[in-house]
């Protein structure tokens, strides 16, 4: 088993983890998560034996065999299937003892190396290398190509394909849907569930790791908090953690104020020495609870967009391609204000090609396309992030964009980003990829756009922000065009789902599980699921009617909703600020003779702000109540929401 103890661990001066305790057993699969930055790919290179502990024991079986995906690529004239077969080192080191045996016609030496062979696999090593290869996405006909003919993604596909077809005790993966469409994430899905080693999983697409691990391992405070389960147990019980955790911080609060207010008063009186020395050593003994982190440090939402004419895109009969390849045809689209539209297709099939033409990248070849007059893009694709300055700031990023906005308003602005004091001065070039997305992100919300394009939008983002992400979407109220691996973002934020396969672009009608079903079977023609009047289709509900509602419900209902927000945002502030008076009232300062104008001035603040709360907690209820009477009419309506 692996198993760190009492394990501290540093990047430069970074302290990433204090006396942090963890096991993993044989056979578990176990998903690493924490903010990026907070030392998940550290804890990796501990256990390659890159980086070695600053204090305490980490243990792990020696004749394991350990397997991770490599980082680099060389631009080599190797074949794509021969490139991930050299991945198995042990496997090209007995084919060249063969191969040597042979020239010498030692047939004892043969035998027993054709016998080595076997064990390892060597006899249908082509076959499961292919396999692997098709499954990440590698056509048949593009398997024989050298590796220099592929970019830089296709390059971490085929890293991946090596590290998946190597023996191994323990498999540590990185991210490994970052460079990954959904249909090879799904494939992957399947091959990690039949594993039999040990897995290690970094990964922040709740999905994926719902799927694939019975284990979490999340790095919180610079420790490692063990969960069971999948990510959606762990969701469960570290929201139950906190809670008593949060219980016991308030617990130990009174405790600490108790000691310290008996120390303060008796400390000096002879008679109570010795119990206020008592007090003052069990306080010292007392281990610090920590507070229960604060929400997520991003947070932002999408501006009201200028206009938004209805349709924002029209196209009719349109054909899209590069050169005399065509890629896409017959496209009939329209896009209103509104329309959440997921893109779902297999690697190849046209998906980006599409969101290249809305972003004006591509021009039609034939058809009509037409944009209305007060159309403004926002596009977001992981090749945008080559863009940015160097050597510029994040903050220098956005004075560009708008050069009559103050300082301290940007800076506000980015703070929902992430970037906070210094990293909003800090050069761009040396960020993460993380960071280098967030920032782009940034840029294209401050745009104020009514037609959203995002392509891979989630690739480096941590969970934190990815849940940022979907809650700004969620009231984004232009149209929006996605491309995404990430299926619980699809899930919430789509209201449609479109199925670009065989040149065309058709609406599916199903939800992802319909898709993976499709994927898994191999359905290559998607009859099926097409929305086509076919048998299947009159027998389901009417999804796309159903999402349509369900849209049509948000939109009547957001003033409710912002409402409700609105009073509660009201309600935390007034009970800050109670909390303030009160603090000034158990001074005992206050009540003195020449402080009596205070006095009288914080009593009837305090009055005052209570009327206040009251009426808006009043107010909050009333609404919500109306914001319920609304859901069950339209429950009632339609069956469900």
């Amino acid at each position: 088993m692996i198993q760190f103890s009492d394990v501290s661990l540093m990047r430069g001066s970074k302290v990433l983890l204090q006396d942090a305790n963890a096991t993993v057993y044989p056979g578990h699969k176990a998903g690493l998560i924490g903010a990026n930055g907070c030392g998940k790919s550290s804890l990796f290179a501990l256990i390659k034996g890159e980086l070695h502990t600053e204090q305490g024991d980490f243990n792990i079986p020696k004749n394991w065999q350990i397997v991770s995906v490599a980082q680099e690529t060389p631009a080599v004239d190797r074949s794509a299937l021969d490139y991930v077969i050299d991945g198995d080192k042990q496997y090209r080191k007995l084919q060249a003892q063969l191969i040597s045996a042979e020239e010498t016609h030692n047939g004892e030496q043969i035998a027993h190396l054709h016998g080595l062979l076997e064990h390892v696999g060597a006899y249908d090593i082509d076959s499961r290398a292919a396999t692997i290869l098709a499954g990440l996405g590698f056509a048949n006909d593009v398997m024989k190509n050298p590796v220099s003919d592929f970019s830089g993604g296709w390059r971490m596909r085929l890293n991946l394909a090596q590290a998946l077809l190597c023996h191994s005790d323990l498999l540590l993966l990185d991210e490994p849907t970052n460079h990954l469409d959904l249909d090879a994430v799904i494939w992957l899905e399947k091959w990690l569930q039949r594993y039999t080693g040990t897995l290690m999983l970094i990964s922040h697409d709740k999905s994926f790791l719902d799927s694939t691990v019975n284990e979490i391992i999340s790095v919180e405070q610079q420790q490692l908090i063990s969960y069971t389960g999948n990510y959606d147990a762990y969701e469960k019980q570290r929201a139950e953690r906190l809670r008593l955790q949060s219980l016991q911080y308030a617990k130990q609060q009174d405790q600490i104020a108790h000691l310290e207010s008996f120390i303060n008063r008796f400390g000096a009186k002879a008679s109570k020495a010795k119990q206020a020395q008592s007090r003052v050593k069990q306080l010292a003994k007392m281990e610090t609870l920590l507070p229960v982190m604060a929400a997520s440090e991003f947070s932002f939402e999408f501006f009201t967009p200028p206009k938004l004419p209805n349709p924002l895109i029209k196209m009719e009969q349109v054909k899209v391609g590069y050169g005399e390849t065509i890629i896409l045809e017959k496209l009939h689209l329209n896009l209103v204000p509104g329309s959440r539209i997921g893109l779902l297709g297999k690697n190849g099939a046209g998906k980006s090609t599409l969101i290249k033409l809305l972003a004006g990248e591509k021009t039609p070849i034939e058809g009509i396309y037409e944009t209305s007059a007060g159309l403004r893009i926002g596009y977001f694709a992981q090749h945008q992030l080559e863009f940015l300055r160097g050597d510029d700031s994040a903050l220098a990023h956005m004075q560009r964009l708008d050069n009559k906005a103050t300082e301290q308003s940007l800076r506000d602005y980015l703070g929902g980003f992430g970037f906070r004091g210094d990293s909003a001065l800090s050069k761009v070039a040396p960020m993460s990829g993380g960071e280098k997305a967030r920032l782009v992100l940034a840029l294209t919300v401050y745009q104020k756009p009514n037609l959203l394009l995002l392509d891979e939008p989630t690739n480096h983002l941590d969970l934190d922000m990815r849940h940022a992400l979907n809650m700004a979407l969620q009231g984004f109220e232009g149209a929006m065009v996605l491309v995404s691996h990430d299926r619980f973002l699809l899930a919430s934020v789509c209201d449609d789902f479109y199925l670009v396969d065989s040149k065309q672009v058709q609406a599916f009608d199903g939800d992802l599980d319909d898709y993976k079903d499709w994927i898994l079977k191999g359905d290559k023609g998607a009859d099926k699921n097409l929305n086509t009047t076919n048998e299947k289709s009159s027998a389901k509900p009417d999804r796309k009617n159903t999402k349509r509602l369900e849209a049509e419900f948000r939109q009547a209902t957001k003033p409710m909703r912002k409402a409700i927000e609105q009073y509660e945002k009201s309600m935390a502030d007034a009970h800050k600020k109670l909390q303030l008076l009160e603090e000034q009232l158990s001074d005992t300062e206050i009540y003195s003779a020449e402080n009596k104008p205070q006095l009288k001035k914080v009593l009837a603040e305090q009055a005052q702000l209570k009327s206040n709360l009251e009426e808006t907690e009043m107010q909050w209820l009333d609404t919500q109540e109306q914001l319920e009477i609304k859901l069950q009419e339209f429950e009632l309506q339609n069956g469900t929401l």
